[in-house]
């Protein structure tokens, strides 16, 4: 199977580099020169635009920064779509909006070719590795094609039925990461306060029934000080903007959603778009002129298991 991978940054890169790592016929497209230059040494091929891509590749994976951003690759003259034939498949790993899938998807099945949404789940760290998480929409045949090179880019891959539910479902977990985030500003203020040690504090949570996979990954490196978790503000904005929008589309109202919004919209106003997206608890040091520092914990995440062949859950 020849691979084609659009979108080499943060996420992007490391799955595409699993890829390689795993032999793979691998072709990438990037704006960004020098990271299709890292690639083409390491033996990948390049091409010069998506559309030259999509005619080379039996499968497109795209991963992209924002909705917007894949139509226009998609979309374009010399984008995807017009590359595209018969049979082969289009997988978006971007964590994007389920009408815009679904919208596109339409595009893809008029060329006789298949549209499949395969986000991801579990950190940069977890994705350089290939022990990364792997949702995944659309035709169970198409599924069962690439799930090859799903079982070498992530470890726990899912098949969550139609075209558009593993966005649906991506979605999901990403705003409750979100507030997980939001409720650790909060839960390390009351800690440093009452002068508990944080180190043993971290310990303690993550052993309890208040834990979570952010606690365990983000609660380092904002102890560290680092605050690097190699996500930025502007992309839990968008991602909880999903959210939100998604609970509006369906008629749901809902009470936590809008105010965490509301606070990462702030957290990116006080300290930017491209700032880590755990500086969200920043709020709460500044607010109590506090830090919640403690040694011991890492600059940056690094995996620390195996990489092993990926399986369907």
């Amino acid at each position: 199977m020849k691979v084609g991978f659009i979108g080499l940054g943060n996420v992007g890169g490391k799955l595409a580099g699993s890829l390689l790592r795993n032999n793979f016929d691998l072709t990438v497209r990037d704006l960004d020169e020098n990271l299709t230059k890292s690639f083409k040494d390491k033996g990948a091929k390049v091409t010069n635009s998506a559309k030259e891509l999509a005619e080379r590749v039996d499968l497109i994976i795209t991963c992209l920064p924002s909705p917007k951003i894949c139509a226009e690759v998609m979309e374009s003259d010399d984008g995807v779509i017009n590359g595209l034939s018969e049979n082969k498949i289009w997988l978006e790993m971007s964590t994007t909006d389920e009408a815009e899938i679904k919208r596109i998807g339409k595009k893809i099945i008029a060329k006789k070719a298949i549209p499949l949404d395969g986000p991801v789940s579990g950190g940069c760290h977890r994705a350089a590795t290939g022990n990364i998480a792997i949702f995944v929409g659309g035709a169970r045949e198409a599924f069962d094609k690439i799930l090859p090179a799903l079982t070498v880019m992530g470890r726990k891959i899912l098949h969550t039925g139609n075209l558009g539910s593993a966005t649906v479902l991506k979605v999901i977990t990403n705003y409750l990461a979100s507030v997980h985030l939001v409720a650790l500003g909060e839960a390390w203020t009351v800690a440093k306060k009452s002068n508990l040690d944080l180190a043993k504090a971290y310990k303690g949570i993550a052993v309890s029934s208040g834990n979570s996979f952010v606690h365990e990954t983000e609660s380092q490196v904002i102890l560290n000080g680092s605050y690097n978790i190699n996500f930025t503000m502007d992309l839990v904005l968008k991602d909880t903007g999903l959210f939100d929008d998604l609970a509006k589309k369906l008629g749901a109202p809902l009470e936590i959603s809008p105010k965490v919004v509301e606070i990462f919209k702030d957290g990116q106003k006080k300290y930017g778009s491209r700032a880590w997206s755990s500086m969200i608890v920043k709020r709460m040091e500044d607010l109590n002129n506090i830090d919640f520092r403690a040694s011991g914990f890492p600059e940056e995440l690094t995996d620390n298991e195996p990489e092993e062949k990926g399986y369907e859950i």
